[in-house]
């Protein structure tokens, strides 16, 4: 079976947990259409900065580390924004 990216793609941006996500708050931008906005809205949910913003509303902890908002496709911002976000996580759950 010969799936193609943007298949696999559209079937991601479906699924329920990126779906609870996206009722959370706007997820890219409004101008695109299609699956250009799928790759919007994916690419917003890698660079960590929306589900940061989703962690901070369940927890408003001052002690967490500041996100790089501007990733433009750098793969090392990328990950650092993750793992503040992991750390989030894992720092939430041993306090609560």
């Amino acid at each position: 079976m010969d799936v193609t990216l943007s298949e696999l793609l559209s079937t991601f941006m479906e699924s329920p947990l990126v779906v609870w996500v996206r009722t959370l708050g706007p997820l890219g931008s409004c101008e695109a259409a299609g699956s250009e906005e799928q790759v919007n809205m994916f690419m917003e949910l890698v660079d960590g900065v929306f589900l940061h913003k989703i962690m901070t509303h369940i927890d408003p902890s001052p002690t967490n580390q500041r996100l790089t908002k501007n990733v433009n496709n750098d793969v090392s911002l990328r990950l650092y924004n993750l793992t503040v976000l992991t750390r989030h996580i894992k720092t939430y759950y041993q306090v609560c």
